[in-house]
């Protein structure tokens, strides 16, 4: 945990739980029409007239979904903040509040926490959106954070999981597998560091997946490309537990098949380089690593001349088939393959 010894610790008793919660929140104005009451009451009060509102929900918990020895805290904070508006772009809306929940034990200062929400500050400064409530409450494991996201979209705008038809279209912001190599830079320093503590991290030339792993991007921009276009995906899900669960997931709402072809899956010459040199098939990176936050989305053939205009930050990757819960990977040499979920479950069973 990242701390600057010259800075006075305060300890979370001496301020209790409502003078922190003031400490934390007195920098957050309220930005959007639609957030009518903020901190300071029982509740927040919220008016999106005229629109559908979207929500949704994420828990972060240390340990498990984030290790303090080489997160620093205001990247975190910005990360937790991100993730959840990624989820409501995912539904073609837009993000518009936050509540922070806050589970926190003694080993974090209140200037810890002073770091944690400089980067959920700073994510809500980037993503227009307004921090209207929360709670904090004592931990016996660790750091617990769980954000709800609220956002908004017109009835007629909402995308879900559930649209997609035989012959759409699949479609992939960006590039994937970046976060994954990230990750596994980031434990293989850590593991280093813990067999000689005197030892310097080696991170030169990974500062793309470093960025991917730990301050990742919502895909904000390619939502607002869609809506200059005239494009309305007929499915769409973020990528957070790899292509291959995400595919699945649409696969299944939508009660279809899909054709995915690896050769056609996105990813930064980086990502491929990190991945061989961890002896990993890149494409599996992408398939199973997860945390990469792009958008996944299928469209009607109508609009290929349309998103081809968007070919520099979407790629198209495969099609939707009738035959519903059959996916398959098509390899290079055309060999099909099903397509299962390796990515992350949060209830595995370790063996």
């Amino acid at each position: 945990m990242e701390e600057n010894n010259d800075i006075t610790r305060t300890e979370l008793d001496e301020l209790g739980e409502f003078g922190l919660i003031d400490r934390l929140t007195q920098d957050f104005p309220l930005r959007n029409p639609s957030s009518l009451k903020g901190v300071g009451d029982d509740a927040a009060v919220i008016n999106h007239e005229g629109y559908r509102t979207l929500v949704s929900v994420d828990l972060l918990v240390e340990g498990i979904h984030f290790d303090m020895t080489y997160t620093p805290l205001r990247h975190l904070g910005y990360k937790s903040a991100v993730v959840n508006f990624s989820d409501i772009y995912a539904m073609n809306g837009t993000p518009t509040q936050i509540v922070v929940g806050l589970g926190i034990s003694n080993r974090y200062s209140a200037e810890a926490l002073d770091e944690l929400y400089s980067g959920i500050r700073l994510a809500c400064e980037e993503y227009h959106v307004d921090m209207v409530g929360g709670d904090t409450t004592s931990s016996k494991s660790g750091l617990v954070i769980s954000i709800t996201v609220i956002g908004m979209a017109k009835e007629e705008d909402v995308v879900y999981r559930s649209g997609a038809k035989p012959n759409d279209l699949l479609c992939v912001s960006g590039d994937l597998g970046g976060a994954y190599m990230g990750l596994l830079v980031l434990e293989r320093e850590k593991a280093e560091f813990l067999a000689n503590p005197n030892m310097q991290p080696q991170l030169q030339g990974f500062d793309y997946v470093l960025q991917r792993q730990l301050k990742p991007e919502a895909r904000r921009d390619i939502v607002a490309r869609f809506k200059e276009l005239g494009i309305k995906p007929t499915s769409m899900i973020d990528i957070s537990d790899g292509l291959a669960s995400e595919v699945l997931h649409l696969c299944k709402e939508s009660g279809v098949g899909c054709q995915l072809f690896e050769g056609k899956i996105p990813q930064d010459p980086t990502t491929v380089k990190i991945a061989k040199d961890f002896q990993i098939v890149p494409s599996i990176a992408a398939l199973n690593g997860g945390e990469d936050y792009e958008l996944l989305f299928t469209i009607d053939q109508n609009d290929y001349e349309k998103i081809q205009k968007m070919s520099e930050d979407v790629s198209i990757i495969g099609y939707m088939t009738p035959d519903k819960g059959i996916a398959e990977l098509i390899t290079p040499d055309n060999h099909a393959i099903p397509l299962k979920a390796q990515g992350w479950n949060h209830f595995k069973t370790e063996s």
